[in-house]
């Protein structure tokens, strides 16, 4: 536990991670758009993200689900949030990110979803940190130390890390999408605490599903857009 905790101190850091996860996922991109269609690359790429990085965030975005969907008090929606089987709503906010991220990864041109995906993923991380920085810990466990450890200036330095990253990337359009990720997170923090009051470690792995999810959809709209539109959006490549 105390290395647990040590790891939270740094959380301000999850963007690098973000962003070196991103790049895995970029290559693998790049190769799978070259030898199959976009509509199986995307999935394909989808196995990719699940692979590495596992199901736990994906497991907190159905119990988060669960918890959300149920139309009773505040101690019931928290029990359906902590039963270990899915429900209804579980399923349904999962499937609907899946699809999300999925339509999102299919629409990107193959010259940029590598960097929409660098982007997304750093956004996702700096999404989690945001949600940490402003939540209240609802009980003891993962998401407690996490959000106990979490200052605001964590989120600053975290959100000066991820920009210089994203701007990198993807110039302003890798700015916006940030900031519509960040948005989201927050967003994630007022349905926590309205549904539950507090956050768990559900939550946080909620915040980085959906936030990654919103991440892609807007690149695609975005860069869609600009190509359609003839609109320049800078990038070092």
């Amino acid at each position: 536990m105390e290395g647990i905790e040590a790891l939270m101190r740094h959380i301000y850091l999850f963007p690098l991670v973000g962003a070196i996860l991103g790049l895995i996922y970029a290559i693998f991109a790049l190769a799978l758009t070259e030898i199959a269609p976009p509509g199986i690359a995307a999935a394909l790429v989808l196995v990719v993200i699940y692979k590495l990085c596992g199901i736990n965030h994906a497991d907190g975005l159905a119990d988060f689900g669960d918890g959300v969907t149920a139309h009773t008090t505040v101690e019931k929606k928290i029990s359906a949030m902590k039963d270990v089987y899915i429900g209804t709503g579980g399923v349904v906010f999962v499937a609907v990110t899946i699809l999300a991220v999925y339509a999102s990864l299919a629409a990107i041109p193959r010259e940029t979803l590598p960097l929409a995906l660098i982007v997304a993923e750093v956004a996702a991380k700096q999404s989690m940190i945001a949600f940490a920085a402003f939540s209240n810990p609802l009980h003891k466990g993962f998401g407690q130390i996490a959000i106990e450890n979490t200052r605001r200036s964590d989120f600053l330095i975290g959100l000066v890390i991820a920009a210089l990253v994203c701007g990198a990337v993807m110039g302003f359009f890798g700015i916006a999408i940030l900031l519509i990720a960040q948005i989201t997170a927050l967003y994630m923090v007022v349905v926590s605490k309205r549904n539950f009051g507090g956050a768990t470690g559900d939550g946080l792995g909620a915040t980085n599903e959906v936030a990654r999810a919103i991440a892609l959809v807007s690149a695609a709209i975005l860069i869609t857009n600009a190509l359609e539109w003839e609109v320049f959006f800078w990038t070092p490549w």
